[in-house]
């Protein structure tokens, strides 16, 4: 019976569904990122870097046809990343006391909590893809975290630059392309059937990632492990599949990548590369990673991995801290993801019983 179930589980890590024109939005998401950091690091301004990197996240919501519907989708969520950034900062400045380390990691919490729903939930309505809030939270309270920000104005200008960009990358393919390139699509209603599922979409969201953060507080610091929010990174990524096995394999896979991702991890660390040879390498794990996210995601967590770390440890340099704290917080975070679905799965298929819905 195990080895039925570890067969296509094992397929599973190694197929790789239909290729859907990748490589565009591949390398549109790598120029994008690559080349604002470029110019930061010409300009030596490393302390806005990490604001560069999580508004160069508008080009990953580019995947729609039509220059118009991609213009739409990129800039709601363009829109919602300066936002995000902005209450970071602002949340950072008066909100989260830093001379209490043990407070300020619970007031992130619970502030991440907050935009791990609203996320979601803003997403679902906007009709966004990718769905949920895995990467609003990433970008919040990586942020929020910072023992130091940078000049309020330089940093909303350095991601709103970069958020520009990605508008501008997601639409120069219309060049020449005629004007039926910019036809637009409307929307489809959401039915209140959807628009209440979407709402408990946020809820579900609230809750797992709420509890991979309370769990990860409590028990990091006792596995002397940092960065708390990578487990609340961790435990919504199960919640974006369509069934409970597709939901519970991502988790499975987001584990299993991140340890063969700590392999390029390992290898970049002891070179210490120069600044300029990690921004290089950030834009080609940004490619990779858009190669593969949706044709296989073990292979995608595999560059997701190391470009996450390069990318919030621009401006403080790679440590072998990192790779633990990035392996802890990846189990607790997906474990209570996982829990979480088959817990969800479970109370449906029960309430569907009593009150007889298909």
């Amino acid at each position: 019976m195990v080895e039925y179930a570890l067969k296509p589980f094992a397929r599973s890590l190694i197929t790789l569904g239909p290729a859907t024109k990748d490589h565009w939005i591949a390398l549109r998401t790598a120029v994008g990122i690559f080349a604002p950091l470029t110019l930061l690091l010409l300009l030596g301004r490393l302390d806005l870097m990490v604001y560069v990197v999580f508004g160069a996240f508008t080009g990953v919501y580019g995947r729609v046809p039509g220059y118009w519907n991609r213009l739409r989708m990129q800039a709601r969520s363009g829109l919602m990343f300066f936002i995000l950034i902005l209450g970071a900062m602002l949340a950072s400045k008066y909100w989260i006391d830093a001379a209490d380390p043990s407070g300020a990691a619970w007031q992130i919490i619970g502030l991440t909590t907050v935009v791990a729903g609203a996320g979601s939930v803003v997403s679902g309505l906007w009709q966004l893809r990718p769905t949920g809030s895995l990467f609003h939270i990433f970008a919040f309270a990586a942020i929020a975290s910072l023992p130091r920000q940078a000049p309020m104005f330089d940093a909303l200008l350095a991601a709103g630059g970069t958020i520009l960009l990605a508008l501008g990358l997601g639409a120069v393919g219309s060049l020449g392309a005629g004007p039926g390139a910019w036809a637009r699509t409307e929307l489809p209603k959401l039915s209140s059937r959807i628009r209440q599922a979407i709402w408990w979409e946020g809820l579900f969201h609230v809750l797992t990632a709420g509890a991979a953060g309370v769990a990860a507080t409590l028990i990091a610091p006792h596995l002397s492990a940092g960065h708390t929010y990578w487990a609340m990174v961790a435990a919504v990524v199960p919640l974006a599949g369509h069934t409970t096995r597709h939901r519970v394999r991502r988790g499975l896979h987001r584990v299993l990548g991140t340890l063969a991702g700590m392999i390029f991890m390992l290898a970049l660390i002891p070179l210490n590369p120069p600044l300029w040879a990690l921004v290089l390498t950030l834009g080609c794990f940004q490619f990779l990673t858009e190669m593969f996210v949706l044709r296989n995601y073990f292979l995608a967590q595999i560059f997701v991995t190391p470009m996450a770390l390069v990318g919030v440890s621009l401006g403080t340099g790679l440590g072998g801290a990192v790779i633990y704290d990035r392996i802890i917080e990846t189990v607790i975070g997906s474990c209570i993801g996982v829990l979480g679905v088959v817990a969800g799965s479970l109370l449906g298929r029960a309430l569907r019983k009593k009150y007889g819905i298909a």
